[in-house]
């Protein structure tokens, strides 16, 4: 039964989605209305709300579960583990994760997103609020997670290297058009070519 309702919740919260994109595309964000977007999908106003706060946290809807997937990762690292690597497989989780979801990024393209969020100012705004705010709480996790040998400046600068070196490699690439099969690709070298920069946190894999 369980199981069953958090499929339903799944199913109402892509409905809710795929709807938003479609209207902010057909008749722009700002005049796209929240009572619009539920009836679009067909639930109530107070549904909506129940899943989202805002037309902007439609937008970023995958914000909140991959920011809670990663801090899982963090708690879960080995003793031996360098920083380097747990920031490797982080990435790589999350790479995992979006590929799990293929089959609703195909109806919500990368493309549309970004496109959204380049051209709507309160997307931008709280596009760059959510970045800067799971950054820095992935740099106080990462300095908990090491305590004794990264202070929280070795962490501040790994976490904006590396962050910023994936998330400026997805829009160069998805703005000249490549598919997300090659977004996903290119991603992994960004992380690399970042974290050699980065030699004390680099580890035997980046030798």
């Amino acid at each position: 039964m369980v199981a069953l309702r958090e499929r339903k919740k799944q199913r109402t919260r892509q409905a809710l989605v795929r709807a938003a994109l479609r209207l902010f595309q057909d008749k722009g964000y700002e005049k796209t209305t929240v009572a619009e977007i539920a009836a679009e999908a067909d639930v109530s106003t107070r549904t909506f709300f129940s899943y989202f706060a805002s037309k902007e946290d439609v937008v970023l809807y995958d914000a909140p579960q991959r920011m809670e997937e990663v801090m899982a990762l963090i708690h879960t690292r080995g003793p031996e583990e360098p920083a380097g690597d747990l920031l490797r497989r982080i990435v790589q989780s999350s790479l995992e994760h979006a590929r799990a979801e293929d089959d609703f990024d195909d109806v919500v393209e990368p493309q549309v997103r970004l496109a959204l969020i380049m051209s709507v100012p309160a997307l931008q705004a709280r596009a760059l609020q959510v970045l800067f705010d799971n950054q820095l709480r992935l740099a106080w996790a990462l300095h908990e997670a090491y305590p004794d040998e990264l202070d929280l400046v070795s962490c501040t600068a790994a976490v904006g290297s590396v962050v910023g070196a994936v998330k400026l490699t997805a829009v160069a690439s998805l703005t000249r058009g490549d598919s997300p099969e090659q977004v996903r690709e290119a991603l992994p070298r960004a992380v690399d070519i970042s974290i050699r920069g980065l030699r004390h946190l680099a580890g035997p894999a980046a030798e």
